[in-house]
Parts: structure tokens; sequence; C-alpha cells
């Protein structure tokens, strides 16, 4: 997908005028950005990444995806060295990186969950929306999600699962699907199972709507109240939790459902702190990467929302972009 350097420099206009302070110009940013990020930003970021080179060509964006716990951890307990981590849920980021990595987290893009299938799965042309459920049951049916351990998109996966038990009020569904779905068929990180659908190789994963829309697959969407995309219904997403390995062995933390909120923050330690700044002034900007979220099927916040406490540690150049929201 291309996008017009038309507004490609409209929203370089806009950076620059928020690189301004007290009359001066800070200096050209340059050198390497590393940028740690869930694996569902991947086709945004890169499209994201090409505008901000064009803009800024003496920064190279290095990019990383994974599972957005994995990446957080990373950080956190391996100690690699990032400028900006972006999560795709943002209780990643408060749990794994604030206070002692990161100070602020801002959100910035929502999304829903779908259950994801190609022409080639069983019974491609019979499910729909009201009979999923008793599709996934069938014998013979291939079907996974990411690991919940890894990768926020595993545990909403199960967290979708256990909320269709109550909604559909069949006591016992959660079980029934967990008994139909070996362990094998659940991957680190939500885009790996792509190709397995792609392939023939799985039937049905549970992935985020942005995702397949940009990878053009058929999907199911859910009713509303199974979805996590509906920031109406987060008492009713509350009912479901998974317990998820903690940060060390034989810890767990309990992951409470919630609508889908992504994440972002700038590390206190960024190598490249003002080629960071530079690149978080794109990414929220309506016209530069909030856009190209939104065309890519992940509906951004406009403005991107943040907490009080948050707001007064956000460096300057980023306040006139966001909004104080819960």
């Amino acid at each position: 997908m291309s996008f017009r350097f038309t507004k490609v420099f409209a929203a370089l206009a806009l950076t620059l005028g928020l690189l301004v302070s007290a009359g001066n110009v800070q200096a050209e940013p340059s050198g390497k950005l590393i940028i740690f990020h869930a694996g569902s930003l991947s086709v945004p970021f890169d499209a994201i990444e090409k505008n901000f080179e064009a803009m800024y060509p003496k920064v190279d964006v290095l990019r990383e995806s994974g599972g957005s716990t994995k990446m957080a951890r990373m950080i956190s307990e391996v100690g690699k060295p990032a400028d900006i981590m972006a999560s795709a849920d943002y209780v990643v980021i408060d749990k794994n990186l604030i206070p002692k990595f990161a100070s602020w987290n801002i959100r910035f893009a929502t999304n829903q969950m779908v259950l994801c299938y190609t022409d080639q799965s069983k019974f491609a042309n019979e499910i729909n929306s009201d009979n999923w459920a008793d599709i996934l049951l069938r014998d013979g049916v291939v079907w996974g999600h990411s690991d919940p351990n890894l990768d926020p998109c595993g545990y909403r996966s199960l967290m979708v699962l256990q909320l269709a038990e109550k909604f559909y009020k069949r006591p016992g569904l959660y079980d029934q699907f967990l008994a139909n779905r070996p362990e094998k068929n659940v991957r680190p990180k939500s885009v790996e199972l792509i190709s397995l659908l792609q392939s023939g190789h799985m039937d049905y994963a549970w992935e985020y709507l942005s995702v397949a829309v940009q990878h053009g697959l058929k999907y199911v969407t859910l009713d509303s109240h199974l979805n996590l995309g509906d920031y109406a219904m987060d008492s009713f997403y509350a009912t479901a939790t998974v317990k998820v390995t903690g940060s060390k062995p034989g810890t767990f933390i309990e992951r409470k459902g919630s609508s889908i909120t992504y994440g972002i923050t700038k590390l206190d330690k960024a190598p490249n702190s003002e080629a960071a700044d530079a690149f978080l002034a794109y990414l929220f900007s309506p016209e530069g990467g909030l856009k190209i979220l939104k065309d890519l099927g992940q509906p951004p916040f406009v403005p991107v929302r943040v907490g009080a406490a948050g707001m007064d540690k956000l460096p300057e150049s980023l306040k006139p972009l966001a909004t104080v929201a819960k």
C-alpha cells in the first residue's frame, strides 16, 4: 500500500512545528531508532517507518516485533536497549515497564477479536457469527491461537471463549473448546498463525480484525459481548480472567477482560530520545500515523489518550497531540 507524499510532508510540517521550542528548532534527528512492538502492528508500522524515514533520512528505524509481553520482558528482564515500546495491550506497559523503565503510557488505537479462516478451511461455506462455536467443536477441525503467556492476542482469545460460555449460556463450553484444541495449536505470536491458515494446515485462528484486513483473510465477526472491541461492554468483559506466567518462574499474573487498547511509550533511557520524540509525533498525527492505522483497519484514538500524571511527564513536543483521559 502506498501513501501520497503530500500527506507525508503535511505531517512533516506538523512534526517540525512541534519541535520548535522558544524560537529554536531542534537539530534534525539522526542515528538508529530501536522500536519493539506487537506483531499485530507490523503492517502499519512498516508503512509508518517508510514515511518517517522519508521525512528524516538520517534516521534508521530498526523494528523488532513479537508478542507484546515477550517484547516488554526483553527490555525489563533481558536488558535489551530500545527507544520505543508499543503493546497490543496497554496494561503490559503498566505492568512490565512503569515506573522502572518508562514514565508514561499513551493509548493510541483499538481493535477487536475475529475468527479468521480461508476458502480451504473445513466448513468455510457454513460458518457464521451464530454457529462458529459449534464448528470449532467438530471433529477434525483444526484451530488455534497465540500463547497467552507471550501475546495479548493469546489471552484475549481465551477470554472470548470464556465469554462465549456466559453469553450463550452453555455451561462447560470453555472446557469443550480447549479439549478440541491441542497444545501444538498454540503458537508464540498471533501472526504466526496466518501462514498456517494460508497453507491449509489450520482451519481457523483467532486474530485481531486489523490483522485479518491487512492479510486479506476471511473472518467471522462476533457479537459485541464477545469481541472485546466495545468499551461499553467492559463490565461484561471483566468477568473473563486468564492466568499468565509472571516475571519470575512459578509466579502468575491474572489478566482481566477489557476492551482492546494499544499502548506505547518511550523508554526513560532511550538511546535516541530525539528521534523517538519525532517518530511519536508523526505516529500521533491525525494525518500521519493515525491515518495509516485507520486505513489499515485499526481504529485509532484521535487524539491519543494519556492519564493526567502521564501528560505531565510527556515531552513538550507530544503534549499538543494528546488528551487527558482515564
